[in-house]
C-alpha cells in the first residue's frame, strides 16, 4: 500500500507560449523519466504527441504522465494554454490537488492566465507560481509578481530572487535558506554551484526574506508570538506554516527561472514536495444525488473506503478508447466489476494503464490518489462517476460551456458519410465542448465549438486522423433570441372529435428574464383551476418551444413564464392537452413580446507594439468593439475590448498585417447583447433565405 502523503497530483497551466510544455519536459528530464529533452519548436515535446500539436507548436489536449522526485510520486497533467481549449484545463483542475501556474517573465499575467487562475480558484486548487523565461528581453520578475497581485487579486509569496536579468540571468537566491544557486552556460540542469549571495543583493534578500517570514507566521499564533518576541522560528516551523497557507489558498509561493535554459526547475520540484498538498490534505469532493444537488456527504480520500472515481477525460488512440480516471477512494484491481452511477450499468475492468503521454505501462491495481487510464470501457463519458456496485454514489459532475461558433461540413464522397459519423462519435466523447447537430432540412452536419481554432483543429483531425475528405462551409455565429416586453395572455387548447376530447386552458405572463438565466417557469395558480399534476406538462410544452424563436428560429434565452390561472375539464383534460396548450400559447404570444435578436460578445485581449496602438483601437471600433482598458507593458500595449463574435472572423490576419506580424490576441465568450437593428435585419433576412433554400 503506497503512502498517500508521498503523492502529488499536479497540473501545469498558463497562457499560450508561457512555457508550460517546456517546463514539463524539464521536469521529466530531471526526474529521470526521459533521457533526451524534446523541444516544442522542433515538434518533439513528449506531451505534445498529436500531429496538429507538433506542427503548430501548441498544446491542444491535456496529457498525463507520472514521475518521481525525492521519494514522492508526481502525477502531472500538462494542459493547453489556448482559450479554445480551456475545457481541457477546467476538467484537469477538477481532478487535481495542486498546480503550477507558469507565467512568462516578459509577457506577465496574460488573458488566458486570468481564465485558468479563475478556474483554479473555483476548483480550490492550491498553487505555486513559476515565473519562466527570465532570460528573455523585457523579463522582470518583480513586475510579474506585482501583476499577480493587481490583475489576479492573488497573494504571491516571493520565495526566490533572480541573479541578473535578461541575457545576464544566471540563477537565483533561495530566500529561506539564503542560498545562491548559479548555473553555467552548458544548459545542463545539474551544472550549478552554490555561491555567496552577490554583495549588491544582500539588503534586498533580507528585505524580502523578512516579508516572507512575516507572511508565513500569520498561519500559527504560537510561531507568530515567538517571532514578535524577536526569535526567528525554526526552518521546520516556517515550512510548516508556508505549507498550511498554500493549501488554504492564503498565498502562493512564487519562484522564477528559465525552463528552456534549465535554470531553477529543481527549486520548483522541491516546492511541489514541500508546499503542495497530498490527496488526503485537500477538501474532499462533494457527493451529489441524481439531479446533481449536493447531499452533504464527501468522498474521503482513503484506501479503506469503498471505491469511488471520476472519469475526467476520454481519449481515442491506436489501441482503442482510454478512459482517464481519478481514483478518490478505495482500491481498484484488474478484473473488478464497477458501477457507472450515471448509466446504472456495471462494467468489468480488463486493462488498466499508467500513462506517460501516449505511452502506457500496464498495471494490476490502482488506489485512492491515483490518476490512471482504463482501456476499452463502454458507455462512459466525461464527468461520470465509477464506484463500487455495493455502494452506489455520485461525485459532483462537471459543467461545460455552450459553443459560440458553428460550421457546416459534408463529406466529399458518399463513402465518407459513415466514416465521418463514426469519427465524430469518438470526437464528441473526447471533447464535451464540441457539439454536433444534423440540420433536418438540408441534411448538413453542423459542428459547434468554442472558437475558430477549435473547429479548425476538429476538421483537421477528421481529415488526417480519420481520412474523411470534407467540404467546409463558412463559420456561423450562435445567435440567440430574447424578448423585451412583458405581456399577459390566455390560450385554450380544445379538440373534440368523437370519443374523449382534449381541453386545456392557461392564463400566463411572459416577461424578460435576468441575463444568463435561460428559461424560468413558475406557477402562482391558487385553487384547483389547473391541477398541480399538469404543471410539469405545461413547463415541458413551453421549454420545448424555446429551441425555435419567433424571429429567425434561433434558440430563445432569458425568458420567465408565470402560470397564474386557467381551466380544466374533468374528462377531457390531460397532460398532453396542457402541453399542447403551452405550445400554442408560445406561438400566439412570443411575437407580441418584443422579440429581439442577441449576439455573443467576446472578451478580446490584443497585444500590440506601441507604434500600432492607434490602428488596433481604430480597427476594433470599426468592428463594433467597446474598448474597456489599455495597459502599458515593457514591449507594447494590451488593449482589452468587448467585440461581437460576428466581427472577429479572420481577425488574426488583419492584426498581423497591421502590426507587421508582432501583434497577438486572444478572445473568449463573455455574454450576449442585443444586435443593432441593421445587423439584426440582415441576419434574419439571411437566415430566412437559407431556410427557404433548404
Amino acid at each position: 500500500m503506497t503512502d498517500l502523503s508521498h503523492y502529488r497530483n499536479i497540473g501545469i497551466f498558463a497562457h499560450v507560449d508561457a512555457g508550460k510544455t517546456t517546463t514539463t519536459e524539464r521536469i521529466l528530464k530531471l526526474t529521470g523519466k526521459i533521457h533526451k529533452t524534446g523541444e516544442v519548436h522542433d515538434g518533439a515535446a513528449t506531451t505534445d504527441f498529436m500531429e496538429q500539436e507538433q506542427e503548430r507548436g501548441i498544446t491542444i489536449q491535456s496529457a498525463a504522465t507520472t514521475c518521481y522526485w525525492k521519494d514522492h510520486r508526481f502525477n502531472i497533467i500538462d494542459t493547453p494554454g489556448h482559450v479554445d481549449f480551456t475545457i481541457e484545463v477546467y476538467r484537469s483542475l477538477k481532478v487535481l490537488d495542486g498546480g503550477v501556474g507558469v507565467f512568462c517573465g516578459s509577457g506577465g499575467v496574460e488573458p488566458q492566465s486570468e481564465t485558468n487562475w479563475r478556474y483554479a480558484n473555483e476548483s480550490e486548487v492550491a498553487r505555486i507560481i513559476f515565473v519562466n523565461k527570465l532570460d528573455r528581453v523585457g523579463a522582470d520578475f518583480l513586475r510579474v509578481v506585482g501583476q499577480v497581485e493587481k490583475v489576479l487579486g492573488a497573494n504571491p509569496m516571493v520565495m526566490v530572487l533572480p541573479i541578473g536579468v535578461e541575457d545576464d540571468f544566471v540563477g537565483m537566491v533561495d530566500l529561506l535558506t539564503r542560498t545562491a544557486y548559479v548555473w553555467d552556460d552548458s544548459g545542463h540542469p545539474e551544472n550549478f554551484e552554490i555561491v555567496d549571495i552577490p554583495a549588491d543583493m544582500v539588503d534586498q534578500v533580507e528585505e524580502y526574506r523578512e516579508k516572507l517570514i512575516e507572511m508565513a507566521v500569520e498561519q500559527d499564533d504560537d510561531v507568530m508570538m515567538q517571532y514578535m518576541e524577536g526569535e526567528e522560528p525554526s526552518m521546520e516551523d516556517i515550512k510548516r506554516c508556508i505549507r498550511k497557507g498554500t493549501i488554504a489558498l492564503d498565498f502562493f509561493p512564487t519562484y522564477c527561472g528559465s525552463a528552456f535554459k534549465n535554470k531553477g526547475v529543481q527549486l520548483v520540484l522541491d516546492a511541489v514536495v514541500d508546499y503542495l498538498p497530498s490527496p488526503t490534505e485537500v477538501k474532499p469532493q462533494p457527493l451529489t444525488d441524481e439531479e446533481g444537488n449536493e447531499t452533504g456527504e464527501v468522498a474521503t480520500v482513503s484506501t479503506e473506503e469503498p471505491f469511488k472515481a471520476l472519469a475526467f477525460k476520454i481519449m481515442e488512440d491506436r489501441f482503442g478508447a482510454l478512459t482517464f480516471v481519478r481514483v478518490y477512494s478505495g482500491v481498484l484491481n484488474k478484473g473488478d466489476t464497477i458501477l457507472n452511477s450515471y448509466t446504472g450499468k456495471t462494467e468489468r475492468i480488463g486493462r488498466m494503464v499508467e500513462m506517460h503521454a501516449d505511452d502506457r505501462n500496464e498495471i494490476d491495481r490502482a488506489q485512492a490518489g491515483d490518476i490512471i487510464a482504463i482501456v476499452g470501457m463502454k458507455n462512459v463519458q466525461t464527468g461520470h462517476t465509477l464506484c463500487d456496485p455495493k455502494h452506489p454514489t455520485t461525485l459532483e459532475p462537471m459543467i461545460f460551456p455552450d459553443p459560440v461558433i458553428s460550421i457546416a461540413v459534408s463529406p466529399k464522397d458518399k463513402g465518407g458519410s459513415e466514416k465521418m459519423g463514426i469519427a465524430i462519435g469518438k470526437m464528441i466523447a473526447e471533447d464535451p465542448s464540441f457539439r454536433v447537430e444534423t440540420d433536418e432540412d438540408s441534411g448538413e452536419t453542423i459542428l459547434k465549438g468554442m472558437g475558430e481554432l477549435h473547429l479548425d483543429i476538429k476538421v483537421d483531425i477528421l481529415k488526417r486522423t480519420y481520412g474523411v475528405e470534407l467540404e467546409v462551409g463558412q463559420p456561423q455565429v450562435a445567435y440567440r433570441e430574447t424578448i423585451t416586453q412583458a405581456i399577459e395572455d390566455t390560450y385554450t387548447h380544445k379538440k373534440q372529435s368523437g370519443g374523449s376530447g382534449q381541453f386545456g386552458k392557461i392564463d400566463y405572463r411572459i416577461k424578460p428574464g435576468e441575463p444568463g438565466t435561460g428559461f424560468v417557469f413558475g406557477s402562482t395558480v391558487s385553487g384547483g383551476n389547473v391541477p398541480k399534476e399538469f404543471f410539469p406538462a405545461i413547463e415541458k410544452g413551453f421549454r420545448g418551444m424555446m429551441e425555435r424563436g419567433p424571429l429567425a428560429e434561433f434558440p430563445v434565452l432569458d425568458v420567465e413564464i408565470e402560470l397564474f390561472d386557467g381551466g380544466f375539464h374533468a374528462v377531457d383534460s390531460s397532460a398532453v392537452a396542457f402541453e399542447l396548450a403551452a405550445r400554442g400559447a408560445y406561438r400566439q404570444s412570443m411575437s407580441k413580446a418584443g422579440p429581439q435578436l442577441i449576439e455573443p460578445i467576446m472578451k478580446v485581449d490584443v497585444f500590440t507594439p506601441d507604434d500600432h496602438v492607434g490602428d488596433v483601437i481604430g480597427d476594433l471600433n470599426r468592428r463594433r468593439g467597446m474598448i474597456k482598458d489599455q495597459e502599458k507593458g515593457v514591449s507594447g500595449v494590451r488593449v482589452k475590448a468587448d467585440v461581437p463574435l460576428a466581427e472577429m472572423f479572420g481577425y488574426i490576419g488583419t492584426l498581423r498585417t497591421m502590426t507587421s506580424g508582432r501583434g497577438q490576441f486572444s478572445m473568449e465568450f463573455s455574454h450576449y447583447m442585443p444586435c443593432p437593428k441593421n445587423v439584426s435585419e440582415e441576419v434574419i433576412e439571411e437566415t430566412k433565405a437559407r431556410n427557404a433554400a433548404k
